[in-house]
């Protein structure tokens, strides 16, 4: 039997933080490439993009692999057909000023930005272009292992502390930008951690807040960094409440004002499971950011992501894990596998079955019922790819919950279809 009374820990980055600001770029370009193949009439199921980016002080490296539209390319000296590194590097520069750095040693209009992105591989090309399967669909970019996972903690349906840690820096976040009065002098770059304690297998109180932010002031002391910090952290946990014993450490370690890749080198991938649950649950590897949804590390987790909440807002289950699992070139998963913990309405194999029916699990369906060839990626590298409202522009459309009705419907079938065998 699962544990009843417990402590667990998530902690969250800001959009300033060193890895942050290079998820961030890397998003960026993949929208740029969405944005420039609409813009030109290229199909954008023909886009692809795997970029990587470096950030350290005064300095951004973007590399990787493309195929984008001829408005991203032009011609060498030699004749051949190369990228441009023109609307790369404004887009990079785009994202750090959005973030807000604007420090000696890291400054989004002075920065130098190399961009040493090239073609994409043909052999990894042709493995997802022509796929193996007899459907002819379009095969996986990569082999791997996809979860997702929902519960009923919070309202969107994430485990409290993640997501409790990322609403603290988002709403200091949003203070200072808005230059809410103290507030206005916090720099880009801070971490969170909340730890929660669990009664009776429900969330009941926070027993520590570890906060950690970049300010500008170098006069500022822990005590008056808490003093400013403080009350947007009671905002963002609302209803759940602290501990009477409640243990705060706000900039431990005193002055904290050289921050983001002047601090510390920065690289894509490096926070998945920020990117995630926060360790409640499984997470298959692959990182998100940078990356074209071809590539089932960010397709297939971001709709395992949405079964496994349809499964909960349909109140088939308390909580709920989803594994997929792919090859390169093969357009189906070659397995699903589903864990209630315990708490289902409903049998995990007819689960299984249930998914395969309501929705193509191919790259090329997910991408078809989700609406993902958009540019609509770097909103995601900052507080989460889940557990966020869906928007109107077809952002977070893996949090929707649209699929309830469906999955209970395909449940019945099978179930009464088993039923019938056995008698």
């Amino acid at each position: 039997m699962a544990r009843q009374n417990y402590l667990f820990t998530s902690e969250s980055v800001s959009e300033g933080h060193p890895d942050k600001v290079c998820d961030r770029i890397s998003d960026e370009i993949v929208d740029l490439v969405y944005r420039e193949a609409k813009k030109t009439g290229m199909n954008p199921w023909e886009v692809r993009v795997a970029c990587e980016t470096l950030a350290t002080t005064n300095r951004v490296v973007i590399a990787g692999e493309v195929r984008v539209p001829p408005s991203l390319m032009k011609t060498d000296k030699s004749g051949r057909e190369v990228i441009n590194p023109s609307k790369f590097r404004a887009a990079a520069r785009r994202a750090i000023k959005a973030i807000g750095y604007e420090q000696e040693g890291f400054h989004w209009n002075t920065v130098k930005i190399d961009v040493l992105l090239h073609a994409q591989s043909a052999d990894i090309a042709q493995g997802v272009d022509k796929a193996s399967d007899s459907d002819n669909a379009e095969g996986a970019g990569d082999q791997g292992i996809m979860f997702g996972y929902a519960c009923n903690e919070t309202p969107e349906l994430m485990p409290a502390p993640i997501y409790y840690s990322h609403k603290i820096l988002e709403l200091l976040a949003a203070a200072r930008k808005e230059g809410k009065g103290d507030a206005a002098r916090l720099g880009p770059d801070a971490k969170s951690q909340v730890t929660v304690r669990y009664i009776n297998g429900k969330p009941a109180e926070v027993t520590s807040i570890v906060l950690s932010t970049q300010h500008l002031d170098e006069s500022w002391s822990s005590k008056k960094v808490r003093e400013v910090v403080e009350p947007y952290i009671r905002e963002a946990l609302g209803d759940l409440k602290l501990a009477a014993d409640c243990a705060w450490y706000i900039n431990p370690t005193g002055k904290f004002v050289i921050g983001g890749p002047d601090g510390d080198a920065g690289l894509t991938g490096r926070k998945i499971i920020v990117d995630t649950y926060g360790g409640a649950a499984a997470h298959g590897g692959g990182a998100f950011s940078g990356k074209d949804t071809t590539k089932v590390d960010r397709s297939a987790a971001y709709v395992a992501r949405y079964l496994a909440k349809n499964v909960v807002a349909a109140r088939l289950a308390d909580k709920c894990t989803i594994q997929l699992s792919y090859a390169i070139g093969v357009a189906q998963p070659l397995s699903v596998y589903v864990d209630l913990y315990g708490t289902g309405k409903v049998d995990e194999a007819v689960l299984e079955k249930a998914i395969r029916e309501v929705i193509d699990l191919s790259p090329s369906g997910i991408r078809r019922h989700l609406d993902l060839n958009k540019p609509i990626y770097a909103k995601t590298a900052a507080y989460g790819h889940f557990g966020r409202k869906a928007g109107r522009d077809g952002s977070f459309s893996w949090e929707r919950t649209d699929l309830a009705k469906a999955l209970k419907d395909a449940i019945a079938r099978i179930t009464a279809e088993e039923d019938k065998k056995a008698a």
